[in-house]
């Protein structure tokens, strides 16, 4: 007999599933996603503000535009797909948590788990809604609910929420500066709806139970932890909740993404440090590349570290104005060590190239995991990477440990080695300590270059693409079960 459970919040999907659906159906696709309007009238969808046509988007209001761009990602999607009943998307626009300074975008993610169905490929294990539908060859739960919930933040852009940083509706990937995709962003989260999705608890290790007993996801048996050196399908709760948050040691063993992440994650960009006056900062140190600058090369970057000292206004390294005669001084034709914070990574990286530095390192300012420098400004020419909090401070005590002497380091990419994976090339998961909900083991590691779709964040140097050579949302997708390309 068929299991289903509800995985998403149910008041959404009730007041979207009573208003008419959009069909999103390309030219010669063989899927179909169905766009569900449950916007009340004057929201979201339904915004008659007028707007201005933009980036390929013709629609003459807010509302019209927010539509077209669902409908255009939606048919980006259908055209990846293989045939199957309808997935219906319930979409609505809502007051999503906000600041000045910070937002959260939207969400997106299956609405019902099933398993045990006809077709399905595994017994007692779990499968996102979509996913089942499309194995079994018809509608599980004939109609009565949707396969994928989405909201998004109907505030962003406004006083009060990220006000210089509105959802751009164009789609022809050209977003100003400062603007966040939409169309990027509803790619990513629809990628989540269809089965990008850890069905299993990170925070506590806990699976779905139909009320009875609890089940894997299909999603456990390709993530592997290093460390433990086993799947999560053979481990305990309390096993999981360790290796959700051991980072760098998460790994996904699909044979799809291990095919193609060869073709898609440059080599891993490293910094080694070299002094014989404070051998305790000689070594490798991991980064983060930057979208903008100058890339780091296998040939490499060459010079002294330079930090930034305090300035004469008291502030402590950020590089957020133009530097002072000494840090000046102190950084022309050297690696500028500078931190977080304040002002954006760009500025940072134009100050000190004004200054006469050939490169800039930013320490991060919170103890998190490595992720890389986002940002545009094409005069910036100098190489960029973002560091370790712990590094940064530990690289800032071994130059004043090494006086006149210096540290010597070499920025460059090891090709033998592919970007966020272990050494057998095993793209690693995003699992930072602490574990971050929503985010943590459903998402590529931030360290992919370059930066994936299916990353924690979204990324200035997306494209509209999700499969190899580019991107690696598809090949997971059918490590996961999905029929594409059979």
């Amino acid at each position: 007999m068929n299991k289903h459970l509800s995985f998403s919040a149910k008041a959404l999907c009730a007041v979207a599933m009573a208003v008419a659906a959009l069909g999103a159906q390309a030219a010669g696709a063989k899927a179909r996603l169905l766009i569900v309007n449950g916007d009340p009238a004057g929201v979201g969808f339904n915004d008659t503000t007028p707007a201005t046509p933009v980036g390929g988007n013709p629609g003459t209001t807010l509302g019209e535009q927010r539509l077209f761009v669902y409908d255009y990602v939606a048919k980006k999607w259908a055209r990846e797909l293989p045939p199957g009943p309808p997935i219906r998307v319930a979409a609505s626009w809502q007051a999503l948590t906000c600041t000045a300074s910070s937002a959260v975008l939207g969400s997106a993610g299956a609405y019902n788990v099933w398993r045990n169905f006809p077709n399905a490929p595994k017994q007692d294990v779990w499968y996102s809604s979509a996913l089942a539908n499309t194995l079994a060859g018809s509608d599980l739960d004939e109609g009565a609910d949707p396969e994928i919930i989405s909201r998004f933040n109907v505030n962003l852009g406004t006083p009060g929420c990220l006000p210089s940083s509105p959802f751009y509706l164009g789609v022809d990937n050209v977003a100003p500066a400062g603007h966040i995709n939409f169309a990027i962003v509803l790619l990513h989260e629809l990628g989540h709806g269809l089965g990008f999705q850890a069905l299993t608890s990170g925070s506590t290790g806990a699976r779905i139970s139909d009320g009875s007993n609890a089940y894997p996801a299909m999603w456990e048996s390709f993530m592997y932890d290093n460390t433990a050196g086993k799947s999560w399908a053979d481990m305990t709760d309390a096993e999981r909740v360790t290796s959700g948050i051991n980072t760098d040691n998460l790994v996904w063993t699909g044979a799809n993404v291990l095919a193609d992440a060869p073709k898609v994650l440059n080599g891993t960009p490293f910094l080694k440090l070299f002094s014989q006056a404070a051998p305790d900062v000689a070594g490798t140190y991991p980064v983060g590349t930057a979208s903008f600058g100058a890339p780091v090369t296998t040939t490499g970057l060459k010079g002294d570290i330079a930090p930034i000292v305090d300035q004469p206004d008291g502030v402590t390294g950020l590089a957020c104005t133009a530097l002072s005669p000494e840090n000046a001084a102190a950084v022309a034709g050297k690696v500028a060590l500078v931190d977080r914070g304040t002002c954006a990574f760009t500025i940072k990286a134009k100050n000190v190239q004004n200054a006469g530095a050939v490169g800039v390192l930013v320490a991060d300012n919170v103890v998190a995991g490595l992720t890389g420098l986002g940002g545009a400004d094409s005069t910036v020419v100098i190489p960029a990477v973002r560091i370790l909090k712990t590094d940064g401070a530990k690289i800032r005590a071994g130059v004043a440990a090494a006086g006149a002497a210096g540290v010597r380091g070499n920025l460059r990419v090891d090709n033998n080695v592919r970007s966020a994976s272990d050494a057998a090339g095993r793209p690693r998961l995003y699992a930072p300590n602490p574990y971050q909900s929503g985010s943590s083991v459903s998402h590529w590691d931030t360290a992919a270059s370059p930066n994936l779709l299916m990353e924690p964040a979204i990324n200035a140097d997306l494209t509209q693409k999700v499969k190899a050579p580019v991107d690696l949302t598809l090949p997971l997708l059918k490590d996961i079960g999905w029929p594409i390309g059979q």
